[in-house]
């Protein structure tokens, strides 16, 4: 009996191990892919593959917290991460660069097949030199590798644009709803949670895409989230979002800074019930078309000689100045000193007496070299800047004292500020985007006592927008010119709001777009 009882406990334990190996063998196998850079065509800066950073295998995994160990995400699949980069936005990437990082993705993705699914996390606002819709080569050359049956849910920031063969070829697709982008790990959670929900759901891909082209072109700082009629748009998303019938819906505002044809507003939703897909596809396409005369720049915005007049005038500190037409966190080269070089021909700068000015910040690659070489404390007269874009005005004089020197910033490398009355300038070894206050302060600068701080941004991100006591975004040359009607377009599709403000209305209807059971090329 004894012996009977043992036996049947063995064949119950065996029983039990081969049912949790093959429980094991029914996790789907999700592969992890992704370049994410916005780049100007306006620009003449070129960027390259090491602008991309790209990480690779399990290294991938720092990009996105929601897979830390308890998040209940990790354990719901084998995952399988290849490479995924994201640059600072710059200038148009180069074709050898593309190429070079496409190859390395479709290798590593060999490697792991068979898949099940994948995660396409991009920006959607990539050029390539002689490419048009990186994004949706990309993966189309994906769906040539891994076949029609894998699943793939797509990421997005909501300055990206959505092509019909990018929309085909993926088959859950989302991008932010915010502007600033606070929500992008919950957007790219999203992504993720809704791939998984349609794999272990059993029901694939969903059976209806819309997607609806909206003739809008407009910078982010006039689309922002934080104020109307953005704020009320981008609400209505959670709105028309019903379980399986319509699983998401998002709203593209495109990025006005490339001059291709695919760079339009784009509203997207996708789901199982057809009737429901369209009609809320085309709720948030006629929202955004009925609205676009309210879009107006998230702050006051007026040229640059009004800003400095006003800093001026003013005794809020720090009154914060965005210097927009070059903005290296839009596309901007960061190197243009048109603004400096006005900032330092101001003679209210220039007594004693004057204010206190921050500018963030001007690269110079061989002011920095010869700053290291004086020290701290030492006295320097050399100039930076308008190394890649010098459209506007060449090369800063920047004379002073020499305050601070900071190696070794990811981005930046070298940082250092010269101080000339009571104006600070920091020149970077490599182009910066300064955020932070901690960016300041490392460099023994502080920004909140400061009466005038200049930096190279659009809309203020989080920290610098609650630490201003007031702002202004001035327009100036660049890049990433906020005057769209300065810019001299010649390949996006015509007519559009704003550069054609009397246009006619547009058919908003929905377009259905097949699924991606066939590759479209």
């Amino acid at each position: 009996m004894k012996k009977l009882f043992s036996t049947s406990l063995l064949l119950a334990i065996l029983i039990s191990a081969v049912g949790c190996q093959n429980h094991k063998k029914k996790l789907p196998r999700i592969a992890i892919a992704g370049l994410a850079i916005e780049s100007s065509t306006f620009s003449p800066a070129v960027s390259h593959e090491d602008a991309f950073r790209a990480r690779y295998g399990d290294s991938v995994f720092s990009y996105y917290p929601f897979f830390a160990a308890d998040s209940g995400i990790i354990d719901r699949a084998v995952w399988l991460p290849t490479l995924r980069g994201h640059a600072m936005p710059g200038g148009i990437v180069s074709r050898e660069a593309y190429e070079s990082l496409v190859s390395k993705t479709l290798d590593s993705l060999k490697a792991k097949l068979p898949l099940d699914a994948l995660f396409f996390d991009v920006h959607g606002a990539m050029s390539v030199q002689g490419l048009d819709d990186p994004e949706g080569d990309f993966l189309v050359r994906i769906r040539e590798l891994v076949g029609t049956d894998v699943l793939i849910s797509t990421s997005m920031d909501l300055h990206g644009s959505v092509s019909p063969r990018l929309a085909q070829n993926t088959d859950l697709i989302t991008c932010y709803r915010l502007a600033p982008h606070e929500d992008a790990i919950e957007s790219k959670k999203r992504a993720v949670t809704n791939l998984l929900d349609r794999l272990e759901n059993g029901k694939g891909k969903p059976a209806y895409k819309a997607w609806i082209p909206v003739p809008i072109l407009l910078p982010g700082e006039k689309t922002s989230t934080r104020i109307e009629p953005g704020k009320s748009l981008y609400a209505q998303i959670p709105e028309v979002i019903e379980k399986d019938k319509v699983i998401d819906a998002s709203i593209w505002m495109s990025y006005p800074w490339a001059d291709e044809p695919r760079n339009h507003g784009v509203v997207v939703a996708y789901g199982d019930d057809k009737e429901a897909v369209g009609k809320a596809a085309e709720k948030l396409a006629a929202h955004f078309w009925n609205v676009r005369k309210e879009f107006d720049f998230v702050a006051p915005t007026v040229y640059l000689d009004e800003a400095l007049e006003k800093a001026l005038a003013s005794d809020k500190k720090p009154f914060i100045i965005s210097d927009m037409g070059d903005n290296p966190t839009a596309g901007g080269a960061g190197d243009v000193t048109w603004t400096l070089q006005e900032i330092l021909k101001r003679p209210e700068l220039k007594s004693p007496r004057a204010k206190s000015l921050i500018y963030a910040s001007i690269p110079g690659e061989e002011f920095v070299k010869k700053a290291k070489e004086i020290g701290v404390g030492g006295k320097i007269d050399a100039t930076a800047g308008a190394a890649v874009d010098n459209r506007f005005a060449p090369p800063v004089r920047i004379t002073g004292t020499i305050t601070a020197i900071h190696e070794g910033h990811p981005n930046a490398k070298t940082e250092v500020v010269v101080r000339n009355g009571n104006t600070s300038v920091i020149v970077t070894e490599r182009r910066m985007a300064y955020h932070y206050e901690k960016d300041f302060t490392k460099l023994r600068l502080n920004p909140r006592e400061t009466d005038i701080l200049v930096v190279k941004i659009g809309y203020l991100v989080p920290e610098l927008y609650d630490m201003r006591a007031d702002w202004l975004m001035a327009l100036t040359p660049g890049g990433v010119d906020q005057d769209l009607l300065r810019l001299d377009y010649k390949r996006i599709n015509r007519p559009i709001y704003p550069l054609d403000p009397d246009m006619a209305d547009p058919d908003l209807n929905a377009t259905f777009i097949p699924l991606s059971d066939e590759i479209k090329r």
